[in-house]
């Protein structure tokens, strides 16, 4: 009698936890939204456009609605990174990134996998403008000055001896798109913007335009995780990114963001930025 009692009390205990294991998954499955970050890179009608797909992919991947979020600019997106930790997954600008490493512990999951980001000068065609040199007492077109373009192009001026708040007039415009179509119409005479933005703009303004240099490469855009995302749900994710080129609907998707893929993000990779990141002036 007492075995059967102890066998009893054991089953019962098995089943108990069983069941708490099954309300702990169910749960899992309740949990609220996670909310992923964007730059406001482009527009806010071109973002979401090229990233609805992708949050719409992962969310269906681990089974959790995800909800896009951007900011009015990017001081504002830094804020609500940094001070307001509103964002669950993120993805931002390399430096900025950096940033959100160093103050708020944010971790890079992957990167997208190509070698590196660099911003490009362009000018019109027809445009006397055929090197940084000739720059100088003209406009140039840049986009928020927290965004990498323009703070590699500012660096890029200060090497060949240009001081781009002396030697010639930056003007500021609301996103890539805008700094390059302000060139393409005269508005100024060029144009500095982030080179794969430059890569999808339409034939017809790329075939009036040309790139007269180019700046210092810095590691790809990364999608970092804040540092209350559990370890299980980021490796989930890090592994979904991972091997998006390995399924059909994946590589459709990798299409329509023109990325080869993603590739997992290495300790330290980021730390280069930290001299760029200064530039910034944010604490």
């Amino acid at each position: 009698m007492r075995a059967l009692t102890g066998f009893l009390a054991g089953l019962f205990a098995a089943v108990i936890s069983i069941q708490a294991l099954a309300q702990t998954s169910a749960d899992a499955g309740k949990a609220g939204p996670l909310v992923f970050g964007f730059l406001p890179i482009v527009s806010s009608e071109r973002l979401v456009h090229r990233f609805s797909p992708l949050a719409d992919y992962l969310s269906a991947k681990l089974d959790r609605k995800i909800r896009m979020e951007t900011a009015p600019d990017f001081a504002s997106f830094v804020r609500r990174t940094d001070d307001e930790q509103r964002y669950d997954i993120l993805f931002t600008a390399p430096h900025l990134y950096y940033l959100a490493h160093r103050k708020s512990h944010y971790r890079a999951l992957v990167r997208v996998d190509r070698p590196g980001m660099k911003a490009v000068f362009v000018t019109p065609v027809a445009s006397p403008v055929h090197s940084l040199q000739d720059l100088r007492g003209r406009r140039l077109a840049t986009t928020d000055p927290l965004a990498l373009a323009t703070v590699l192009a500012r660096a890029r001026l200060e090497q060949a001896g240009i001081d781009p708040d002396r030697d010639l007039t930056l003007v500021a415009t609301p996103s890539h798109n805008a700094s390059l179509l302000s060139c393409y119409r005269g508005t100024t005479d060029a144009a500095a913007l982030i080179r794969p933005l430059y890569r999808r703009a339409r034939a017809e303004i790329r075939d009036q335009t040309r790139v007269v240099a180019e700046t210092a490469s810095v590691p790809h855009m990364p999608i970092a995780v804040a540092p209350w995302i559990d370890a299980h749900t980021a490796a989930r994710l890090r592994d979904i990114l991972v091997n998006m080129s390995a399924e059909t609907q994946g590589r459709a998707l990798l299409r329509h963001l023109d990325w080869p893929g993603f590739v997992a993000a290495q300790p330290g990779e980021y730390d280069g930025l930290g001299t760029v990141a200064d530039q910034l002036g944010i604490d």
